[in-house]
Order: structure tokens, then C-alpha cells, then sequence
């Protein structure tokens, strides 16, 4: 599993000219499932995006985290998170989990976020989507288990 996380001040996601997730102050998880992953991976990742301290105190110090503040996610499908580069042009992206095995692990990731009472939005797995992305900071980080 790999997440490309990023501090976001907004963020939404529209498909098909349709606004179908969008978040204020958070964090959007573009997140990439690769073979062999499975659920084992989730609790312990979603525990980590929502301690980690990211955001700002009073000092401006990175010393809260999306719990402390009550923020929010927006989860991405992303297999191109695996996308291998070493030959030619075109990136192969045959290390991604299929999708009909990607989207039932897609589902418990938000699930899980859902029960920690974290507020979520989502996009739409498998659809061609546009995400409109307020990078906050700007911070991103990648995190893998």
C-alpha cells in the first residue's frame, strides 16, 4: 500500500461534470494498492494519517494532527501509485492490485476512516475523475506500511 497524502485547505473531486466528494481543511489520500496487500495493511495506516502531526499549533509548529483539529479526508483510488518506470516510455502498472480485488480493500480503507469518526468523502473508484487539489503548505508525503 501506498499513500500520497497532502495537507489540503479544500479539496473535491467531480465525475462526469458531477461534484461527487469535497472536502474543506484536511487531507487528501491518494492511495495505491499493489498485489499481496490486504486488509492487515488498513488499521495500522489509518491510524498513522490520523495521529500524524501535520498541522500548525499556535507556534507554528507541526504539532497537530487531523484528530486533534477534526479535519477531514478525501480517499483517491490511485493504482498509478504503482506504476513502474525502469523500461522504455510507457509506465506498466502490473505490480496494482486488479481491480475487483483493489476496490473491496478501496471500500474497508474508508470504512475504517469512517469508524474512527473521521468526516469522508470520496471519489468514484474506476471512473476517469477530476480532483481539484488546495495544497496547504504546500505538504505532501508519501507513507507506506
Amino acid at each position: 500500500m501506498r499513500v500520497c497524502l497532502q495537507r489540503v485547505s479544500q479539496a473535491s473531486v467531480t465525475v462526469d461534470g458531477e461534484v461527487v466528494g469535497s472536502i474543506g481543511k484536511g487531507l487528501v489520500l491518494l492511495i495505491g494498492l499493489k498485489e499481496g496487500d490486504d486488509e492487515s495493511l488498513i488499521a495500522p495506516m489509518a491510524k498513522k494519517v490520523a495521529a500524524l502531526r501535520i498541522f500548525e499549533d499556535e507556534n507554528d509548529k507541526m504539532n497537530l494532527s487531523l484528530s486533534d483539529l477534526g479535519y477531514e479526508v478525501l480517499i483517491i483510488s490511485q493504482f498509478t501509485l504503482y506504476a513502474d518506470t525502469r523500461k522504455g516510455r510507457r509506465p506498466s502498472f502490473t505490480g496494482a492490485m486488479p481491480p475487483d480485488q483493489a476496490e473491496k480493500l478501496y471500500l474497508r480503507i474508508i470504512e475504517t476512516f469512517r469508524s474512527m469518526g473521521i468526516r469522508v468523502a470520496t471519489g468514484r473508484f474506476g471512473a476517469k475523475m477530476l480532483v481539484e487539489i488546495h495544497n496547504w503548505g504546500p505538504v505532501t508525503i508519501l507513507l507506506e506500511p
